[in-house]
This record gives structure tokens, sequence and C-alpha cells, in this order.
């Protein structure tokens, strides 16, 4: 366990900080995977599409699932909050300060941010709630934390959280998992392992993640990590092939023409006051901001709420893809969304 004096998760204190930090982390992958996937033409790229919008769907999950574990203990999740949204590009939320998160559209940058982000841990890599060097390790500082303190204080004085702000057996459409409500030490590991399955594989020697394709039911779905390694190697993983072997299944292409050419970490003091980008960004920050708003309230005893973050995504989608349709000026790019958080008094 990690005991480094500050953030060893020694007290329910700890364990709240370090699940809002999950929170945070899980967050942090979603406006990058966000502009990847709307810069694709899904036309011309049908399987990056595919790939690039389950994983996303799933961070979704995660986010749930992290959330749920925070109230199980005891905890109040916040979302609509300018940490979620620091300037771009910026590193993960306590985590290895050399993975920088940058908002680009799909293309070989991409992938290669992306795979840093759900490196699998090694079998030898020692959990570690803070500074860590894989995702992997924070988890499993947060279940070696975890526990500890029950072993010390007992179940019932842990999952001192109410079991009414849990979101339930909720699916999205479009990804593999569930969310799952967490009530105890059995379903907080079942949820921890979700996470940690679907973004660098069941076990550290392994491409799974345990659920099957959702696109091709009869095929195994392999984790985040290997779904976009897949994609820069130009190869599906079948049967039998392993992290050494690399996949050796049939070919996908990748039509890098049919990119949008989103300018990379696009800013609103970019332009000029009152230019249609400008105008564009702001409506869509302001949108964003709302979707921060619903899943705190959701994540904080108001369920249906879901249905209404749900909703604004998919007016995102349309804002974004009007963005990134915008030319800058350049000769060459496109205008993007900026994902820059705005305050609760400055909202329409």
């Amino acid at each position: 366990m990690d005991t480094s004096g500050a953030h060893a998760i020694e007290t329910i204190d700890d364990l709240r900080r370090h699940l809002q930090w999950a929170i945070e982390l899980e967050h942090a992958t979603i406006p990058p995977y966000l502009c990847a996937l709307y810069s694709l033409d899904p036309v011309r790229n049908p399987e990056a599409t595919q790939v690039v919008g389950t994983v996303l769907a799933e961070e979704m999950i995660h986010l749930a699932l992290a959330a749920n574990l925070l109230n199980a203990v005891g905890g109040t999740p916040k979302l609509d909050t300018p940490e979620l949204l620091p300037p771009y590009p910026h590193p993960l939320p306590h985590g290895d300060r050399s993975v920088h998160v940058h908002l680009v559209p799909f293309g070989p940058e991409a992938l290669e941010l992306f795979l840093r982000i759900e490196q699998p841990a090694s079998a030898d890599d020692p959990p570690q709630g803070d500074g860590y060097r894989t995702i992997g390790q924070f988890y499993a500082a947060v279940e070696a934390g975890l526990r500890t303190l029950c072993d010390k204080l007992g179940e019932d004085e842990v999952f001192s959280g109410d079991p009414a702000r849990q979101i339930g057996e909720y699916h999205l459409r479009g990804g593999g998992g569930e969310v799952m409500p967490v009530r105890d030490l059995k379903s907080a590991s079942a949820a921890l392992a979700e996470i940690i399955e679907q973004g660098e594989g069941a076990a550290r020697t392994d491409v799974w993640d345990g659920d099957h394709d959702v696109f091709h039911p009869e095929r195994e779905e392999v984790a985040h990590f290997y779904r976009f390694q897949e994609l820069r190697l130009g190869r599906r993983y079948r049967t039998g092939d392993t992290p050494q072997s690399g996949p050796t299944g049939e070919e996908i292409t990748v039509d890098l023409d049919g990119v949008l050419p989103m300018r990379p970490n696009p800013r609103t003091a970019d332009y000029p006051e009152g230019s249609p980008i400008r105008v564009a960004q702001e409506a869509f920050n302001q949108t964003y901001s709302l979707l921060l708003y619903q899943l705190e309230e959701a994540f904080n005893g108001s369920p249906d709420q879901l249905k209404d973050a749900v909703g604004t995504m998919f007016g995102l989608r349309k804002q974004a893809l009007a963005l990134m349709k915008l030319p800058t000026g350049d000769g060459t790019t496109t205008a993007g969304p900026t994902f820059e958080y705005v305050p609760p008094e400055r909202r329409n």
C-alpha cells in the first residue's frame, strides 16, 4: 500500500478524498475521447467510431461507479466544479506528470495519448495512491485502503452512506459492463474490478476484459488499451493472442482523410468576442457545464437526472460537430470545443 505520508489511505477522509480523485480521473478521459469521436466520419471510419464510442460509454459507467463508491462511504461526489476542467493540456489528476491530456482530433497523436491513459500496470507495479504511473496502480491503492479500513473499523463503519444515493443497474447503450450499486466490501471490490478490467484487461497478462463485444456478440471484448492498440496497428486481436503476440486477426482500416482537422487544444481566447467561432464555443461550454451539474445532481440523490444528462450529451454532439466544420482561418484546421468551465453565476 502507498505509504507516502499524505497520500496513504489510512482514514475514511483519506478514502473519500481518493474516491473524489477517482471521479476526476474518470472524467479526465471524457473530453479527449469526445473530441476524437466527434472528429470521425462514421461512414468512412466505422471501426474507429465504434471503438472510441464504446470506450467513451464505458468511461461514463466508470464515472458512475466511482460516484457509487464515494457515496457508499458517506462522501459527496463533486462534478460541477472547475477542478474537473483545468485548462488543456494538463496532466492526469494526481497521476504521472509526464502524461499530458490534450484535445486533438482522432489520429496517431490521439491514439498515443489514449494508450498512455489506459496503459496496464505491470505484474510487479506497486499500488500507488498519488503520482501513479498507471490507473490500475491507483485503484489497487484504493482497494488496499478499503480493505485495511474494513479490517480496522468494520464494514458497517466504512460503508455508512445512504443506499438511496446509489445509481442502480444502469446500462449505457453502446458500452459493455454495467453500473452496480455499492453497499459493502464485496460490491466495492466488484466495482473496482469492473473499472480496472475494462481499462487494462481482466488480468495483467490478458487482453480481454471479460465482457462480450457489444456490436459483435460472438466476439469477446478486448480491454480499452488493446482496443486502441488494434486501431494503431490496424489489426484485431483474436482468441489465443496475448499482449506479447500483439493482434494477429483481421485487418482494420482507418481513413485519416475521414477525420475533421480540429485545431489542437482550442481556447475561446483565441477568437474575438462575438465572432461566430467564439460564440459557438461559449454555447458548447454552457452545455457542458450543464451536463456536469446534471451528473452531480444524479450522483447526489436525484438519479432521474441521468436521463436529462444523456439528452444533454446528444445536444453536445450537435454543437461540437458544428464547431468542427467551422474553418479557423489558418487554411488547414477547423474549430473545436474548448471544454472551459462556466461558473453557475455566468450560465444562461
